[in-house]
């Protein structure tokens, strides 16, 4: 389960924002991390991140600090988007030319 990983909203979290999260990570919780990815999606880019990580630690890396619980939230449209009639402008359709009265109001009176 990825409530388990030591990356809070892992499987929400876009590839940019993987690559800076796991720079904070042990090398065991990296592993673990990347087990989970194997046994789930297995993305490839995904697996690649992990798995040069894992090289740079056992190359001599340290892990950064910084605690993950105090990262920002992965966002996500899972739940539906933000977006609705009532967030969109006013219309601005263009201007239909060569046709006389057709064109919308525009938003004015």
């Amino acid at each position: 389960m990825s409530d388990d990983l030591p990356i809070p909203d892992y499987d929400q979290l876009a590839l940019g924002d993987l690559r800076h999260r796991v720079r904070s990570l042990t090398r065991e919780q990296l592993a673990r991390v990347l087990d989970h990815e194997r046994e789930h999606g297995d993305r490839v880019p995904v697996v690649q991140i992990l798995t040069a990580r894992l090289d740079e630690l056992d190359g001599g890396a340290e892990p950064s600090g910084g605690d993950q619980r105090n990262a920002p939230g992965a966002t996500s449209t899972l739940g539906g988007s933000p977006v609705s009639p009532a967030t969109s402008p006013d219309g601005t359709t263009p201007l239909r030319h060569g046709v006389a009265g057709q064109t919308p109001s525009r938003g004015r009176p």
